[in-house]
């Protein structure tokens, strides 16, 4: 059964802006990210996601972490970010609509950090914030079947993933199936989730907007409690992915070097080209940085160029 929820103008607005600029990420050249940039995005996301929770550990502290480097601090913040670089870096290898991967990358999540990692919880559970208790999660008896259902839930292919990523969380976070961990496992298995139609996904750091609004993250989940439906978490998530993506369109072309467009223009199969061609591919780049870059290009002998100033034509040797 699909867990209730309902499509608002505000959500068919941001699946268009969404759909729109996975085109832009797939139509140029930020499909190809560079290993650094992929680096990068990756510490991004494991610093926000864990810091979420509470953790102290800086960017720079969690890439020394990833290059086997010795770091102070707590033991336990430590541990969350070693955990979390393996589970990361084995995400590709986890089947989004498995329970047994799901519950094998808690295990590895929470290694050393509580007694049954893995293992639903099998005590009752709930999120208190200040005095007030926010959310009673359902009886621990009750957590293998909501979830086993949840992961049925994932195998409809009639739904939009982008929906169905958002829902998926949500409803997980309701659930709360296990005694810690639910948070990020949650923002790790929405991941999972996109990657089986948008790559992009498996670098984007989304979870750094979630740690700059978190207040909108948490007001999000108590009002889809209070709804019985996802839909306002749905809203709030759908927008985290879309700024996510506008960010990473503008930081891509700030760091991408000439060398790097070059490269992925000729891979486009182009055999004659103008400098309009050119900056068709790369929407952002200003007039000047693509004669820049096609003046390269002729100095590197990649191709040839007949014609002068917008009469200009590039042939490819």
């Amino acid at each position: 059964m699909r867990p209730p929820y309902d499509i608002t103008p505000k959500i068919l607005k941001l699946i268009s802006s969404i759909s729109e600029k996975i085109g832009e990420v797939k139509a140029n050249y930020l499909s190809k990210q560079s290993p650094q940039l992929r680096k990068q995005n990756r510490i991004k996301t494991i610093q926000s996601s864990l810091q979420i929770e509470g953790n102290a550990l800086t960017e720079e502290q969690i890439t020394a972490l990833i290059e086997n480097k010795r770091v102070i601090g707590p033991e336990k913040d430590v541990l969350e970010v070693l955990n979390a670089i393996k589970v990361y870096h084995e995400l590709n290898t986890y089947k989004h609509y498995s329970e047994k991967d799901f519950l094998k990358a808690h295990s590895a999540l929470m290694n050393g950090l509580i007694f049954n990692a893995g293992k639903y919880r099998s005590q009752s559970a709930g999120i208190v914030k200040g005095n007030n208790m926010e959310h009673v999660a359902p009886p621990f008896q009750n957590v293998p079947y909501l979830m086993k259902d949840l992961f049925e839930y994932l195998k409809d292919d009639r739904e939009l993933t982008l929906i169905k990523s958002c829902v998926f969380h949500y409803e997980m976070e309701f659930i709360h199936p296990f005694i810690d961990g639910n948070g990020r496992m949650g923002r790790l298995w929405q991941t999972v989730i996109l990657i089986k139609d948008y790559a992009i996904f498996e670098y984007l750091p989304f979870e750094t907007l979630i740690s700059g609004t978190q207040d909108e993250y948490y007001k999000s989940l108590s009002m889809s409690d209070k709804s019985g439906k996802s839909t306002p978490f749905i809203e709030y998530m759908l927008g985290v992915i879309e700024k996510s993506l506008t960010q990473l369109l503008h930081y891509n072309n700030r760091i991408l070097k000439d060398n790097d467009r070059l490269e992925y223009f000729l891979n486009q199969g182009f055999r004659e080209f103008t400098r309009k061609d050119y900056m068709n591919v790369f929407k952002d780049i200003s007039s000047a940085t693509a004669s820049r870059d096609l003046k390269k290009g002729i100095e590197l002998n990649l191709f040839g160029s007949t014609g002068q100033l917008n009469k200009t034509k590039y042939v490819v040797k």
